[in-house]
C-alpha cells in the first residue's frame, strides 16, 4: 500500500491506497518565500503601483484599515507594522488609525480573538473594531453600482480621511480572485450589498480565476470606488502561508500586478479527470468550518468525472459556520430539491452555500471526513466518515480496475487547469 497525507486543521491525516492505483497529486510546485518578509513589504510601500503612494495623503488626519478576518491566512504580523509606521510618520495619531476586522457576513470575532490577527504592540495603541453587517446603526450608504448593488459600508471606514485595505491575492471560486478592495467591499459591507453582489455568482462568467469580465468581481471594484478606497496593501502566499511577494498602491493596479504572481504560485495543469478525488481545503484556517471548506469541494469537483466521488477531509471544528445556511436547509431531502428551491427564491448570502454544495454534490458523491456530528453531516445531505481510510473503504467496492485517483492537498487555493481532452 502507498501512504499519503492531507492537511487537517493544524495537523495531517494519513491514508493508504493500493500500490496499483493510478494516482496523480494535484499540487503546484512549492514556491519559496521571499528571503526577508519585512523588506518585501517595505519595498512594496516604497514602490507602489497605479500612481498612488501614501505620501499623497500627508494632509489627512485619520485613517481606517480594513483587515480580513481569521478565515484568511494573511501575514498581518508582517504587513501591519510597516503600514502603521508609515501612517504615523505622516502625522496621523495612533488613536486616529482604526483597524476594522472585515467579517462580511461571517461570525463576528470577539475581542479576546483579536490577537490571532493583530500584533500585540498594535493592539495596545490603536482602536480595533469588528464589523457587523446587520447593524443598521453601523452602516452608511454610499451609492449604487451600475449593476444595481446598493453600497452600504461600515461607518468607521466611511468617516476616515484615508481608507486602506489589507489582504491576500488568491483565487476565488466565483469572484475570480480575492484581494484588492474586497477586504472592505465585502468585509465591511452591509448584508444587502453582499447579497446583491453575490447573487451574480450564477453568471457563466463568475468563475474561478476570471477577473476582467467577471460580473461579481467588476461589480465589487465599483463598490470599492463608491466606498472611496484609496490604497491597498496585498500579499501572495505559498503553500505554507509564507509571503512570496507584496504589492501596494491603487487597488485595481495592485490586483493586476498580483494576479499573475498568484497564478504562478497556485495554477496547476491537470491532464485528466478522476474517478475518485481525495482533497483537503488546505488545513487551518481554510477548514475551520464547512462554510469555508466548501471552497475546497468546488475545486475537487472540477477535476472529478460526473458520477465520481470526492472525499473531502476538513476538520470543521467550528461546525457549519453559518446559522442562516443551517436553518435554510431544514426540511430539504435532496440536492435537486435544494437547487429547485434556490431557483425559485434566488441567491442570498447563507443559503448561497447550499447552492454551491448542492451544485457539486448533485454531480458527484461527496464523503466528508470531519469532526462534525455524523447526523448533522447527513442532514446537510452529505455522507459522513470518521477517517480517510473509512471514506476510501466506502467507495472502494465501486471503483473499477484501473480507476484514476486524484489527491488535492490545497484544494481551496489551487487553480486547476483542465486540458480540453479530459
Amino acid at each position: 500500500m502507498a501512504e499519503f497525507s492531507l492537511p487537517y486543521g493544524k495537523e495531517y491525516l494519513s491514508f493508504q491506497l493500493p500500490e496499483a492505483a493510478e494516482v496523480q497529486v494535484v499540487l503546484p510546485p512549492e514556491t519559496p518565500p521571499v528571503p526577508d518578509h519585512v523588506a518585501a513589504v517595505e519595498e512594496a510601500l516604497d514602490g507602489p503601483v497605479g500612481g498612488v503612494s501614501l505620501g499623497d495623503f500627508r494632509e489627512f488626519r485619520s485613517a481606517a484599515i480594513a483587515l480580513t478576518d481569521k478565515t484568511r491566512p494573511v501575514p498581518l504580523g508582517i504587513m501591519l507594522p510597516a503600514l502603521v509606521h508609515r501612517l504615523e510618520a505622516l502625522g496621523i495619531s495612533p488613536r486616529n488609525i482604526k483597524l476594522l476586522i472585515g467579517t462580511g457576513t461571517h461570525p463576528t470575532m470577539l475581542p479576546e480573538e483579536y490577537h490571532l490577527l493583530i500584533p500585540e504592540k498594535i493592539l495596545a495603541h490603536h482602536p480595533v473594531f469588528c464589523h457587523y453587517a446587520d447593524d443598521p446603526d453601523l452602516l452608511v450608504q454610499m451609492g449604487v453600482t451600475t449593476r444595481g448593488t446598493p453600497v452600504w459600508v461600515n461607518q468607521h471606514f466611511a468617516e476616515a480621511d484615508l481608507r486602506i485595505v489589507v489582504g491576500n491575492i488568491e483565487s476565488h471560486q466565483f469572484m475570480g480572485f480575492s484581494g484588492g478592495v474586497k477586504s472592505a467591499a465585502v468585509g465591511l459591507a452591509g448584508r444587502d450589498t453582499i447579497n446583491y453582489n453575490h447573487a451574480m455568482m450564477t453568471d457563466p462568467h463568475a468563475q474561478l480565476g476570471r477577473y476582467k469580465d467577471n460580473p461579481c468581481r467588476q461589480d465589487l471594484e465599483e463598490v470599492g470606488q463608491l466606498m472611496g478606497i484609496h490604497f491597498a496593501l496585498n500579499g501572495v502566499v505559498n503553500q505554507e502561508n509564507e509571503l512570496v511577494q507584496a504589492f501596494a498602491g491603487e487597488p485595481r493596479a495592485v490586483m493586476e500586478a498580483g494576479i499573475p504572481v498568484c497564478r504562478q504560485v497556485w495554477q496547476m495543469p491537470v491532464d485528466r479527470r478522476f474517478d475518485l478525488t481525495i482533497a483537503s481545503p488546505g488545513g487551518h484556517p481554510k477548514d475551520g468550518c464547512l462554510y469555508q471548506a466548501q471552497k475546497g469541494l468546488m475545486r475537487a469537483t472540477m477535476v472529478t468525472y460526473p458520477g465520481g466521488t470526492v472525499i473531502l477531509a476538513a476538520e470543521c471544528k467550528e461546525g457549519i459556520g453559518s446559522i442562516d445556511y443551517e436553518r435554510w436547509l431544514e426540511g430539504m431531502h435532496s440536492h435537486e430539491e435544494v437547487l429547485a428551491r434556490l431557483e425559485r427564491e434566488g441567491i442570498r448570502v447563507g443559503p448561497h452555500k447550499a447552492w454551491q454544495i448542492a451544485r457539486d454534490a448533485a454531480r458527484v458523491q461527496v464523503i466528508l471526513v470531519s469532526e462534525m456530528d455524523q447526523n448533522l453531516v447527513r442532514r446537510l445531505l452529505l455522507t459522513p466518515a470518521t477517517s480517510l481510510d473509512e471514506a476510501i473503504s466506502i467507495v472502494a467496492r465501486d471503483l473499477a480496475q484501473g480507476a484514476q485517483v486524484g489527491i488535492v492537498p490545497r484544494a481551496a487555493s489551487t487553480i486547476p487547469v483542465i486540458s480540453e481532452s479530459s
